[in-house]
This record gives C-alpha cells, structure tokens and sequence, in this order.
C-alpha cells in the first residue's frame, strides 16, 4: 500500500465528502433560508459511499443530518416540507451508499481471492529463476502488458540438467488466457524433455508433438532454446525468435542469429529439414540477453522502436540483477507509457 493511502482511498478521497459538506454548510449559511442549498447536503454520503465502507458512510450521512438540523434551526426552517424532505434525502441516499459500499467491499474481496490464485499460478508457471546455476548467473524480469497482470503470452525456463544448464525463452501467438494455456503447455513439454531429452533438436521435437494435440492449424510459438556447457559454450536453437544478444566482456555486442531461419514451435511440418543448432562461445565474464519482441518492438513517443543493440551498455553493472533493472528501467524510460505487449528479459553472465 502506497504512502498516505488506506483501504478506503487516498487522504484527498477521504476528505471529499467532508468538503463538499463544509462548502455547502457555508453557503447555506451565507445565503438565507431563501435559496435553500440544505439538500445538497447528500452528496456527503453519496461520495462516502465511493471510496469508503458501510460504516464510514453510516458516519457521514449522520453527520449531514446533524448539519442539516443545525442549519434549519439557525435559519428557523425546522419543520417545513423543505427541510423534512431534506432529511428524507440524506436517509436514502446514506442506505443507498450503504448497499453500494457493501456490494463493491464484496467485489473488492473477491478480486483480492482471484489475484491469490493468479500468483500462485504465476509462480507455478513461471517460477523464478536459479541465481546460480551450472557456470552462469541467471536473472529475469517480466513485464506484462496488461494493467495489473503478472503473467502473460511471453515464458522462460532455466533448469540444470546432466547435460548442461537448458533455457527456454518464448512467446506464444496472441493474447490473453489461451495464450497463457499454451505457455503453460510448452513450459511444462519443456521442463519434462529437458531432462529427457539427449539434444535441443530432440527438446523440440517434444514441445512440437505436444503442441500438436493443444494448437490450431495456424497457431504458433517462437522460441530460442539454449544448452549451457561449462567446457563447450553455449548451443542455440531458434525457432523464430529475436535472436539472442551477446555482450562480451569487452562490452562489444553482437546479435547471434541463427545459421538458417527456422519455422516456429507448432509449424515444424511446413520444412522437411530439422532446424540447425548454433554453437557460441560464452567466456568469463560474457553476457547473453534472451528476449522477446516486446521488448524490441517497444516504441517511443515518436513511434521510434527500441534500439536493444545500442542500449545494452545499460547491462555493464557488476551484480547482474542491478543489470537486468538497469534494462528494464531503460525499457520503461524510453517508451513513458505501458508496453503494448508483454516482455520477458533473461539474462545470463558466465561466472568469471
């Protein structure tokens, strides 16, 4: 919860009702009884009723009958039709807030249950990253592209197998919950043929037999697969995906794309030859960023796209994870708005 902020809204919410009955109390009392603001007294509980609870609005529709007395008896209008029904209006909207405060407290309690559930999901399907793992330093970040979501279309995976550290980084075709049912399905092909699996061909082929039984005829996943040898380096296997970025030590960076285009996850019956397999060398203290698009096809205020390549200086930080927020401040700096689409940031740093 933010600084100065409660359950029932921000201190400016908070005053509202009281404001607007301390103006209307003044002018009342400025005017006479010949202009009569006294029902106007119910906007109190009515805007009680927004922000705050049943009982917050209880109290302010009590306190605008009390000002409401005071200010008939002041302008001796006490009795009248006018002031009479000026109670009346006071005592229905007041029950009225109170309903609406009622209704959005349960809604607002069924949404606080949803979001549990989501980030136990999320940290089910996405779960976080080994620091450490085999001879490199792993870190993620995910940024959603919609309002108040953790998890989207975009995955990642880092698991250390007997062959090697395998990664999996990934975005699935389309938005919204059948796009995180897929990533799902290829994340949990992923974590069992990782294991399984001899190569990153053989990894693919599984995730492609998987997604065969869950996609459409036109659906699709891009993906780059990553095997980490401590002695060999780094294997690669894209299937059209944004090409990885390489930052050496040096600083000097390189896009590492692959040796022939591939068709993406879901689409392997399109070509007849399996995809090839790069093999890169990662030395001490050598960066790889895996990315999706979301974060080269972020665009700035002039519709200008992200310039990846000539902002990877941002990752220089001696601890990687003040790296990976280095680039994601960048990222979100450069853009001044919400992404359009989800993006997923997996960086990994050989160990010197």
């Amino acid at each position: 919860m933010g600084l100065g902020t409660r359950p029932d809204g921000p201190l400016p919410l908070r005053m509202l009702p009281f404001a607007a009955m301390a103006v209307i109390s003044v002018v009342d009392f400025s005017a006479g009884p010949s202009v009569g603001y006294l029902p106007l007294l119910a906007l109190g509980p009515a805007f009680a009723s927004l922000f705050g609870g049943v009982w917050r609005t209880v109290s302010v529709g009590a306190l605008a009958i009390v000002l409401c007395m005071l200010l008939g008896a002041f302008n001796d209008v006490l009795g009248t039709f006018r002031t009479n029904l000026t109670f009346v209006s006071i005592g229905g909207v007041t029950a009225a807030g109170m309903l609406a405060a009622l209704y959005r407290q349960r809604r607002e309690r069924e949404l606080a249950d949803v979001r549990s559930i989501a980030e136990v999901a999320q940290r089910v399907l996405l779960r976080p990253v080994p620091r450490r793992v085999g001879p490199v330093r792993a870190t993620v970040r995910y940024i959603s592209a919609v309002t108040g979501a953790r998890i989207g279309g975009d995955l990642y995976e880092v698991v250390q197998t007997s062959r090697g550290v395998r990664v999996i980084v990934g975005d699935v075709q389309g938005k919204g919950l059948d796009a995180v049912e897929t990533a799902a399905v290829v994340l949990g092909a992923f974590r069992e043929a990782a294991y399984d699996e001899p190569d990153l061909p053989g990894v693919a082929d599984r995730i492609e037999r998987t997604l065969s039984r869950q996609l459409g005829s036109e659906q699709f996943v891009t993906a780059v697969l990553a095997e980490v040898d401590e002695r060999e380096g780094v294997r690669l296997l894209n299937r059209g995906h944004p090409p990885p970025l390489l930052i050496r030590s040096d600083e000097s960076v390189s896009t590492l794309d692959p040796p022939e285009p591939a068709p993406p996850l879901g689409l392997a019956v399109l070509v007849d030859d399996p995809a090839p397999t790069d093999l890169v060398d990662l030395k001490p203290g050598d960066q790889m960023l895996l990315y999706t698009d979301g974060v080269i096809e972020a665009r700035d205020a002039h519709g200008t796209f992200y310039p990846l390549t000539e902002r990877a200086g941002v990752l220089s930080a001696d601890d990687p994870e003040d790296a990976i927020d280095g680039l994601q401040s960048d990222l979100l700096e450069y853009t001044g708005t919400p992404l359009d689409d989800d993006a997923a940031m997996l960086l990994l740093r050989r160990r010197i």
